[in-house]
């Protein structure tokens, strides 16, 4: 008989530095109708994951709450009218409260694993690939040949835009702040070229491009790295704007859009999933496929016990990470 309570991360109030957050016992919830309950395996941890602790995201649980936003792990438990999964199922997605042992959530929001992925890789998957499958896909409309320039290319996010447009057939070039981290991809992932941001891209995008500039930029980090991209554009290019790891906002001068015609594109993808529910099902049905095909790689960099959660999120915040950060709450 299994016990009526469960290890979880639970944020009891909003803090800097994690102050409101802590590991204890709380009960094991039963799902609803048209739930699952979740044995968890592996939940990755991402950007929002952090910000919640705080009160930083745009979506702000009410405390207290479990964070967690992606997650993988077998069925252990099934709601009322569940049809389509089976308890020992191996499953992978998410919402809400992945760093726990188990987790209840809307059976709809769930994917069977794929055998190509292990816990840890599917954990990780689907905001990263996601992301990059509606910016390069659906926003930028990323053509085989294009120039596609990724900032921030170790992070998870950025990892997933180079990985999906190789698939896609276009050019990469892989952009960090960090030559080791620049040294990894190039053995992993052979982007068709990388720079370090630190000494400015703008003219090395432009050799590599032949002066032309870049057809795509993917933009996970904003404030100066955005400001620069403007100068590497090239005509009647996108500029996907991911995010603002930077932490400033950037401002747009409307004269230089106007003189290179290029556009920029803010991306939110769960957001574009909900107004346009049928592309958000066909966005997912199409990267699910690529991980059912082997043709993705998911890079998990470490895999942390859930005692050890403060060490993976300082990993994360402090940029150490190149793919995704997994705690296994399992272990």
């Amino acid at each position: 008989m299994r016990a009526s309570q469960m290890r979880a991360l639970v944020v009891e109030q909003l803090a800097t530095d994690y102050a409101g957050c802590v590991v204890k016992d709380i009960a094991v919830p039963e799902p609803g109708p048209g739930e699952v309950r979740v044995k968890v395996r592996a939940a990755a941890v991402n950007f929002p994951d952090l910000m919640q602790t705080r009160g930083e995201h745009q979506h702000k649980p009410q405390v207290p709450f479990v964070p967690g936003l992606e997650l993988a792990g077998e069925v252990d438990a099934l709601g009322e009218g569940v049809t389509a999964f089976q308890v020992g199922d191996p499953v992978a997605g998410g919402g809400r409260g992945g760093v726990a042992e188990y987790v209840v959530l809307p059976a709809a929001g769930l994917r069977r694993k794929p055998d190509t992925l292990s816990f840890a890789q599917a954990a990780g998957y689907p905001v990263a690939y996601l992301t990059a499958y509606v910016g390069l896909v659906r926003c930028a409309r990323t053509e085989p040949g294009e120039w596609v320039l990724v900032h921030g290319a170790a992070g998870g996010v950025g990892l997933a835009a180079v990985d999906l447009a190789r698939i896609l057939g276009a050019r990469v070039i892989a952009a960090s702040a960090s030559d080791a981290k620049l040294a990894v991809l190039e053995k992993e992932y052979a982007p068709d070229a990388t720079v370090n941001v630190t000494q400015g891209f703008r003219e090395r995008v432009k050799e590599l491009t032949g002066g032309r500039g870049a057809d795509v930029i993917y933009d996970p980090v904003g404030g100066d790295v955005f400001d620069e991209s403007l100068r590497c554009i090239a005509f009647g290019g996108r500029i996907l704007s991911i995010g603002f790891t930077s932490g400033r906002l950037p401002m747009l001068p409307v004269n230089i859009a106007l003189i290179k015609g290029f556009s920029v594109i803010g991306v939110r993808a769960g957001e574009y999933g909900r107004q346009f529910p049928e592309k958000g099902r066909e966005n997912l049905d199409a990267i699910w496929q690529l991980a059912e095909d082997g043709l993705v790689k998911p890079r998990v960099d470490a895999e942390y016990p859930l005692g050890e959660w403060r060490e993976a999120f300082d990993s994360l915040a402090d940029r150490k990470v190149i793919g995704k950060t997994i705690i296994r709450p399992d272990l």
